[in-house]
């Protein structure tokens, strides 16, 4: 019997019964845990700090240099004229960047008008020490611009008021829409220049008959630009118009006049961007038409007949007939030919009588420059 009892006091454990930890350390583990995660956080912390520090401090040169290198913007950038006349622009990139007219009449600036003397050549110009003389000692008053065939390469010394003076040009011919575009191609690269007000169209054919003050102020006084245009009923004038031009441009409306001008920088704006009449002219003038003749003339007839004088500054002689005025030789070139140009006075100047017509006279031979330098301090002034 007694073999069979437990023995008193005595507990069997059970095998599978699970094992408790104690509070403490179970305490102790979770500061583990704790502790860990904590310098995980930081480490990464300092890791992503550090990569950023560095790339700063790696990057800060670079964008120093880059405000650094930064023009500082401002009128004058907008304001001065090209450091040369040179440039890869197309016509009509060209027309376009030219076409630009400030809206706010006055300048915000101190602005002395420049007149622009553009310069419709086939090449050399033979008269260029007379028109020297006329330049010299007004310089910030006046802009060369010099249209001649493309492959004619100027031998101007550097000292010359036209050295570098050339822009890109074509090929013009005599009579054909080319030479529009030769004279519109002067126009746009003048128009670059801000301080251009005024522009004249001259050939290398052309003497000036006054000198530079007297030219001046006769120009930038004037309440007009100068360009001739007339209705000539014949068919020299309504003869060679095209009804293809209709509706644009009427038989009533059509002119024609010389293609030596004067324009103030309104009309010359307008001129570049004309994309209404130029296509008609270019597409129906007809191949005798001489458009130069026409094109100018009709245009600013039809768009601004009360900002132009109706005649041209530029004189020339017409009465030997044919489709040129007369060229003169070094024989011409008088003391009694010079008092003849400047006793012409039919003309009216500011609404008023004037007894100063015209300003430049052609077609003079590149034989006439030396009795013409003879002749400039007494007739011309220097």
């Amino acid at each position: 019997m007694e073999d069979g009892k437990d023995p008193a006091g005595i507990t069997l454990s059970k095998p599978n019964q699970s094992r408790v930890l104690p509070p403490r350390l179970i305490q102790l583990l979770f500061l583990f845990l704790v502790l860990c995660f904590s310098i995980c956080l930081f480490v990464i912390y300092m890791i992503r700090k550090t990569e950023v520090t560095t790339t700063l401090a790696s990057s800060i040169p670079i964008l120093r240099a880059c405000v650094e290198e930064q023009p500082k913007m401002n009128l004058d950038e907008w304001i001065k004229p090209p450091s040369t006349l040179l440039h890869t622009m197309s016509d009509e990139e060209l027309f376009w960047r030219a076409s630009f007219v400030p809206q706010l009449k006055s300048y915000p600036f101190t602005r002395v008008p420049k007149i622009a003397f553009m310069f419709l050549t086939i090449g050399q110009l033979p008269l260029a020490p007379l028109w020297e003389r006329f330049f010299k000692g007004h310089e910030g008053l006046y802009s060369i611009y010099i249209h001649s065939l493309p492959s004619y390469e100027a031998k101007f010394s550097s000292n010359s008021v036209f050295y570098g003076r050339q822009i890109p040009s074509q090929v013009a011919q005599w009579g054909r829409m080319s030479m529009c575009d030769a004279e519109r191609r002067l126009l746009a690269n003048a128009l670059l220049d801000f301080l251009n007000e005024y522009f004249v169209l001259v050939s290398e054919s052309c003497i000036p008959l006054y000198n530079f003050t007297l030219t001046y102020h006769y120009i930038t006084n004037s309440r007009y630009s100068f360009m001739g245009a007339f209705d000539d009923p014949g068919p020299v004038g309504r003869g060679r118009y095209n009804h293809n031009m209709l509706p644009e441009v009427n038989i009533s409306q059509w002119r024609k006049g010389s293609q030596w001008f004067e324009v103030d920088r309104n009309l010359a704006s307008f001129i570049v961007s004309d994309t209404t009449y130029y296509p008609k002219f270019e597409a129906f003038c007809r191949p005798a038409c001489y458009v130069d003749e026409h094109y100018f003339p009709t245009l600013l007839t039809i768009q601004a007949p009360n900002l132009i004088a109706n005649r041209s500054l530029t004189w020339v002689d017409w009465s030997r007939g044919g489709p040129h005025p007369a060229t003169f030789g070094k024989s011409d070139i008088t003391e009694a030919f010079m008092k003849k140009l400047h006793r012409i006075q039919n003309c009216v100047y500011n609404g008023e009588p004037s007894s100063i017509c015209n300003l430049f006279a052609r077609k003079f031979s590149p034989g006439t420059l030396e009795p013409l330098l003879l002749l400039a301090p007494k007739f011309l002034g220097y």
